[in-house]
């Protein structure tokens, strides 16, 4: 299928594998005119790339699953052509990676994954910084980035900026994967600051690394780990957890009820105050029998 199509497909897959449920929600918020968020769900392999909807199930079996969040920064509408910049980047970069690496000669396939994120990640920087060097409406011009590679049984991340990465897992509780790339949120990590602190540090949102926005040199933060049946990653932009606490997360999400996860979560947040664009990618893991029903729903 092209990879510039957005399919809805409701058919039947038997394998064995891993069930995935995912959902996205954006909303711009109450005070800003434009929306700088962006949001990414693909089923990719070494030959195609499937744009998935914002809601859908299916299962890990010959594609992987991957989705990203990512929040623009820039003058006018600078900072909404970075984000969608970076998405699109991952869209037309994974398929050769994968060839790559099937004949990678690392000493693990762990190793190569983690170069291959660095790489891309090493690509999108550079291609915000022509863009940002050529064209004077997009001086200065960057992105955060927050990554999940769902593969077999371990989830990959990658990240740059402020949005997060969460893990919820079964057992309960919620941990952050990710780490904030300013220097509120290394003394938050070193015990300085409380997490309430952090939300009303008047220099909370002072980036020290992005992708673009006029830095020299990049080291995004790499990781994977084994998920289980239950678990659930988080995936969101700044203007959600400015709003909310961590412990909060687990509970608004509990409590969607008639309506996704994600939407839930986002609603909520642009209730409570909508300072900012506010995006969240929920992905759950489930098991499943002999077969399951692959859906992608662009609603």
């Amino acid at each position: 299928m092209p990879q510039d199509q957005q399919p809805t497909i409701n058919n039947q897959q038997s394998a064995t594998g891993v069930a995935l449920r995912w959902s996205g929600h954006t909303d711009r918020g109450r005070v800003r005119k434009n929306n700088e968020d962006t949001f990414l769900a693909l089923s990719i392999n070494n030959r195609e790339v499937y744009y998935l909807g914002k809601i859908g199930e299916g299962i890990i079996h010959a594609n992987d699953y991957l989705f990203a969040v990512s929040d623009g920064m820039g003058g006018a509408m600078a900072g909404e052509f970075a984000s969608r910049i970076t998405v699109e980047k991952i869209t037309r970069m994974f398929p050769s990676f994968l060839k790559r690496m099937a004949h990678s000669q690392e000493e693990t396939k762990e190793d190569a994954v983690h170069q291959l994120l660095k790489e891309l990640f090493t690509e999108i920087h550079r291609a915000l910084l022509f863009l940002g060097s050529s064209y004077d409406e997009c001086q200065g011009m960057g992105a955060t980035l927050s990554l999940c590679w769902f593969r077999s049984d371990r989830i990959y991340f990658a990240h740059i900026g402020d949005s997060r990465i969460y893990h919820l897992p079964q057992t309960g509780g919620i941990q952050q994967l990710s780490e904030d790339d300013t220097h509120v949120g290394w003394l938050f990590r070193q015990g300085t600051l409380s997490e309430r602190e952090t939300k009303n540090h008047p220099r909370r949102s002072c980036l020290q690394k992005a992708l673009g926005a006029d830095y020299q040199f990049i080291t995004p933060q790499v990781g994977s780990f084994s998920f289980h049946p239950g678990d659930r990653i988080l995936l969101c932009t700044d203007g959600v957890t400015e709003e909310v606490f961590d412990n909060q997360l687990i509970d608004i999400l509990a409590s969607h009820k008639d309506k996704s996860p994600s939407q839930h979560l986002v609603e909520e947040v642009v209730m409570r105050s909508g300072r900012d664009n506010s995006t969240a990618m929920v992905i759950e893991v489930d098991t499943f029998n002999s077969s399951c029903i692959f859906r992608s729903i662009d609603a």
